[in-house]
């Protein structure tokens, strides 16, 4: 047996949307005693349903670095998946860092968002300042730079289904989206390879898209074919569309945040056609209309 097949595997924020999608990922992979869960309340409901599947659970409170050390013991290869707590997010996430690196951890791969780099979403700032983090930590790490999420558009569809409008602030843009259960494969073909960090097919940092893209017209488009009731898309500037998120109940610092998202989508902050994500987990991405379609079962 290889090394790479004892290495334990810590996932952060095992608990949220995209942590739950990754746990199953690796359990479809790996024996369950390789796989560990971290998150703030180890006791509650999402930590019974790991424990009863065999993971380990611990806490790990990014806003509690104390509880990192003893959560981090004896585990090889570590996902930092990106605290959703906008703002605070860089002390977060070099809080794990540190913690990682006094560890002894042997990777760590982090969620980053497409292009962070160059991008110019609002939300790329602490993502940017996470990998310079990671590259000055010195710990051999590779970063997922995710693209948006269709479940991000497909929130809407009830209330564009209400209204007969789905409203946005993306112009013709186009968004290379994929599931979120996409990136989360993602995430564990990355976290469980042979050699993760090096070879011409795992560069250390991935650009992850989906294989399709479309614009919010086309997006609303095709809710209304589905659900067979009439959607268009009403482009607003970044200003009204975040009026628009306040009107519905959003938080200020959310509905900024989506307004000028979209607006950067107007931009191309949200295309890729690169197609690394499909590459990377052997099959097509999930296309647009499957979300939809799962979106108006619920």
């Amino acid at each position: 047996m290889s090394a790479h097949a004892t290495h334990r595997l810590f996932v952060t924020g095992a608990s949220g949307q995209l942590g739950t999608l990754v746990i199953d990922a690796l359990l479809a992979r790996l024996a369950p005693e390789r796989v560990v869960a971290g998150m703030r309340r180890p006791d509650g409901e999402a930590g019974a349903r790991l424990s009863a599947r065999g993971v380990a659970v611990r806490e790990a409170d990014y806003d509690r670095p104390e509880t990192l050390a003893a959560a981090f013991a004896g585990i090889d290869r570590l996902l930092l998946i990106s605290s959703s707590e906008i703002g605070r997010r860089e002390a977060q996430h070099r809080a794990v860092i540190a913690a990682a690196r006094a560890a002894g951890i042997g990777l760590v791969a982090y969620t980053s968002v497409l292009r962070a780099d160059t991008s110019p979403l609002a939300l790329a700032g602490e993502h940017r300042r996470t990998e310079a983090a990671l590259a000055e930590s010195g710990l051999p790490c590779v970063i997922l730079r995710n693209g948006w999420y269709t479940e991000n558009y497909a929130a809407s569809i009830p209330a564009a289904l209400a209204e007969g409008a789905l409203l946005g602030a993306a112009g013709e843009g186009r968004i290379a989206s994929a599931a979120r259960a996409d990136y989360a494969e993602a995430a564990a073909a990355v976290l469980s390879a042979a050699d993760p960090a090096g070879g011409a097919d795992a560069p250390r940092i991935h650009e992850l898209a989906g294989d399709g893209a479309y614009t919010l017209a086309e997006f609303a488009a095709e809710i209304a074919r589905q659900a067979r009731r009439p959607v268009a898309y009403r482009d607003l500037t970044e200003a009204a569309f975040k009026d628009a998120l306040l009107g519905a109940g959003l938080p200020e610092p959310v509905a900024a945040l989506l307004a000028q998202s979209d607006a950067a989508a107007a931009r191309g902050a949200l295309f890729d056609d690169g197609r690394a994500l499909s590459r990377l987990i052997g099959r097509p991405t999930t296309p647009a209309a499957v979300t939809v379609a799962a979106a108006l079962r619920r």
